[in-house]
């Protein structure tokens, strides 16, 4: 019996999604994306799941596709571009959306489209001794699932072309220093950091977070002008949040506070 694809651990205010085809390096296959979306979409519609934490099982991440669930028979070709367009770009654009924090846990190897959903999280953890390969020019392809718009914005577009051109790994400990991940750590210790991450965000304002994300992928195409007006609207929003007030009693008497993550 074939395992299931994507496992989920529920655990208090937060879930736990891995990516289980550890013998193919988690590569992704249709049944694959189909289940994860069906986690995601489980994940969003519990009120009770206030963060996320993304991570492959066995030693690696994930390698991206499994160029062997589409391989062509002889004089067929295998156009790529509904494949993102059904499967990769709706994961990204899910994740970057979801209205609570998502931490990716970065267990081993990243390559290709695994790096890049890897980058989309919010938060990215890595075991040092994993590696973000953008793998494409290896196979005459183009960085996708983001890749090509995200990693200008976070390396700088001399280091980008370099990763994108050369396709050489990137060690966990420089993807930190270069900014590309938020901190690379002890490979023994990266669940449970990442874990701990999850659970301060399922203690947090949630709702808050939500507007957060919404205004720094705003950030990423707005002028000035624009995202100050953006931050005036959301701040509006925060502000009739339960969690706003909560944290303005709390700070007031020198006490935790306590987050129910709701807008209203």
């Amino acid at each position: 019996m074939e395992e299931m694809p994507v496992l989920v651990d529920q655990r208090p205010g937060y879930r736990i999604i891995i990516l289980n085809r550890p013998d193919r390096l988690n590569a992704f296959t249709e049944a694959m994306h189909r289940a994860l979306a069906v986690a995601l979409n489980d994940a969003e519609n519990d009120a009770s799941c206030r963060a996320l934490l993304l991570t492959g099982a066995g030693r690696g991440f994930c390698t991206g596709q499994d160029l062997s669930d589409r391989l062509a028979k002889p004089g067929e070709q295998i156009v790529l571009g509904g494949t993102l367009e059904q499967f990769y770009n709706p994961l990204v654009r899910r994740l970057r959306s979801l209205p609570f924090p998502v931490v990716a846990a970065v267990n081993g190897v990243a390559a290709g489209a695994g790096a890049n959903i890897a980058l989309a999280c919010d938060i990215v953890l890595a075991a040092r001794s994993a590696k973000f390969i953008q793998s494409f020019a290896k196979v005459g392809l183009v960085p996708d699932s983001g890749g090509t718009w995200m990693l200008p914005r976070l390396v700088g577009p001399s280091r980008a072309r370099g990763l994108a051109l050369l396709a050489e790994p990137l060690p966990a400990a420089k993807a930190e220093e270069w900014g590309l991940i938020w901190r690379a750590v002890e490979d023994a210790q990266l669940m449970a950091e990442a874990e701990k991450l999850c659970a301060q965000f399922a203690q947090g304002p949630t709702y808050g977070y939500s507007l957060i994300k919404r205004a720094l992928d705003a950030a990423e195409t707005s002028d000035l002008s624009a995202q100050l007006d953006l931050e005036r609207d959301l701040q509006r929003a925060a502000s009739l949040s339960p969690d706003y007030a909560e944290g303005v009693r709390a700070f007031m008497e020198k006490r935790k506070p306590n987050f129910t993550g709701r807008k209203s």
